[in-house]
């Protein structure tokens, strides 16, 4: 990882680092409330050896001082010290209990020594304190007196007498609160990275390009708007929606530069993903640059593309394929462009049959002699073989990628099966990109940004029977769609793009 994925990640997860590291600080404020106030009062003493004054006995003196003014700190917290105090402060409390509340030091090469006590009580504490430093100077006299008898070579006297404290020492409110704020951070960043480890969504380019570097054709926006109005007919010419369907219309062609892909397989790795909306899009885009263009609704499972377009699906590629009806008289123009829709027709209980099946090749190689491009409508790979099966009998495939849900390994899946059956990826369309954040869509231009529609497509399914039709109801339903009216282009396909039925 580098720097921008560093940043990636903390601009994605920013609102809940900055959430927990709110919550520590109110944390370490509450803290402070709560917490009952102890007050510290100190006395120091200083450590003396008696001699007779030359320099030489003052130097062996204060080292001699120096060594035991250790020992000294440590005698502090002992009974012989601190037993006389209670006994004489009358505590509700044995030695050892106050022995937590005092403590003694003293700094590197000195021989004085800083007895401090925390209380409940300012005035406590401060008696305390003086009752400590003195019942030291007595038991340090008693200490180190002769055996033979004698005075002690040694006396502490207090310097620094214990005062009661103004203000409390804890709690501190100004620590708790930085204690509060690192450890909130702190968690923050934890669950951010640790979020994005476990969360494989493809959210933006970077998260695709750890799976794959195929090329990207296009980026459409979100915008829940699209849901009502899927077509790119429907929103302005000067959108971004229209803009992205023309960038994609470009890219692809550049992606096809040798015109070999005459027919285009768009799918995806799940439903909801938005592969049918831009197969249509696309479609409309193409053939609004003048191409003739047959858009084939081949998702024989969860037809929508007549759903898009308003039309009618009783006859269409099934009845094609089974012989019911010939093709040229299944296809209908739709807008104002030369461009012809064949809707999936009924629901078979075959669809991998039927469109793995010579008779559906031999029909894609009508149809491209017919028209300059020709878009399938496929149906998700990972769920159903179909669009695998598909894919070898067409020039190329565009993957649509849903943002915010297909999940790493999920593609990787996609692009090992078209890899295994030898199809041509030309490249990546990427649905539904945030329009905000590190992850925002890209290639905006005009004005308020669309997005292809994903959200409408798993919105509007309609899920058929288990298994479709059966195989009687099947023949039923191609024997009448053998004789539903259909609007048609009047003679055979369009041969080039001035052959335009409107």
């Amino acid at each position: 990882m580098d720097l921008r994925d560093y940043l990636r990640i903390l601009r994605r997860n920013w609102i809940s680092i900055v959430g927990l590291t709110l919550i520590g600080v109110l944390i370490g404020g509450l803290a402070s409330i709560l917490a009952k106030p102890t007050y510290t009062a100190e006395t120091q003493l200083f450590v003396a050896i008696q001699s007779s004054g030359s320099v030489q006995e003052l130097q062996q003196g204060n080292t001699f001082s120096q060594a035991r003014v250790q020992s000294y700190v440590k005698t502090v917290a002992s009974p012989i010290v601190l037993q006389p105090v209670v006994d004489s402060l009358g505590l509700p409390e044995t030695s050892d209990q106050l022995a937590e509340k005092v403590k003694a030091s003293t700094d590197l090469n000195t021989v004085l020594i800083t007895v401090s006590v925390t209380d409940a009580s300012p005035v406590q504490s401060a008696a305390i304190a003086q009752a400590v430093a003195s019942s030291l100077v007595k038991a340090v006299d008693n200490l180190e007196k002769p055996k033979g008898g004698g005075t002690s070579p040694v006396s502490l006297s207090i310097i620094k007498p214990a005062t009661a404290p103004t203000a409390p020492s804890a709690p501190n409110t100004k620590l708790n609160l930085i204690v509060g704020l690192v450890a909130g951070l702190a968690l923050g960043l934890g669950v951010a990275f640790f979020r994005t480890t476990l969360d494989s969504r493809i959210r933006g380019e970077a998260d695709l390009r750890q799976v794959t570097d195929a090329p990207i054709l296009g980026g459409i926006a979100f915008d829940q708007d699209a849901t009502r109005k899927p077509l790119l007919t429907q929103v302005p010419a000067q959108s971004n929606r229209a803009e992205s369907f023309r960038q994609l219309r470009t890219n692809l062609q550049f992606a096809n530069v040798s015109g070999h892909a005459k027919t285009v397989l768009v799918t995806s790795s799940l439903p909801g993903e938005g592969k049918s909306t831009t197969a249509t899009n696309l479609s409309i885009a193409l053939a609004q640059a003048g191409q003739t263009v047959c858009l084939i609704d081949a998702d024989l499972r969860r037809p929508m593309v007549n759903e898009y377009l308003g039309l009618d699906r009783n006859a269409g590629l099934t009845t094609a394929l089974v012989g019911a009806a010939d093709v040229n008289d299944l296809l209908e123009p739709w807008g104002e462009d030369n461009l012809y829709v064949l809707t999936s027709g009924q629901i078979p209980p075959n669809p991998s049959e039927l469109l793995g099946s010579n008779e559906m090749k031999n029909l894609i190689s009508r149809l491209e002699q017919a028209f300059d491009t020709v878009v399938i409508d496929a149906p998700p790979l990972l769920p159903v073989t179909d669009a695998a099966v598909l894919s070898q009998h067409v020039g190329g495939v565009v993957v649509v990628v849903g943002t915010q849900k297909l999940r790493q390994h999920d593609l990787e899946k996609t692009l090992s099966s078209l890899s295994m059956v030898g199809a041509t990826l030309l490249g990546i369309v990427m649905n539904r990109l945030p329009v905000r954040g590190p992850d925002a869509y890209a290639y905006s231009y005009y004005g308020q940004s669309d997005d292809a529609g994903g959200k409408s497509e798993s919105r509007h399914h309609r899920k058929p029977s288990p298994g479709g039709y059966s195989g009687d109801d099947f023949e039923k339903a191609l024997e009448s769609a053998a004789s539903f009216p259909k609007a048609r282009p009047t003679g055979t396909f369009p041969s080039s793009p001035s052959d335009r039925a409107h």
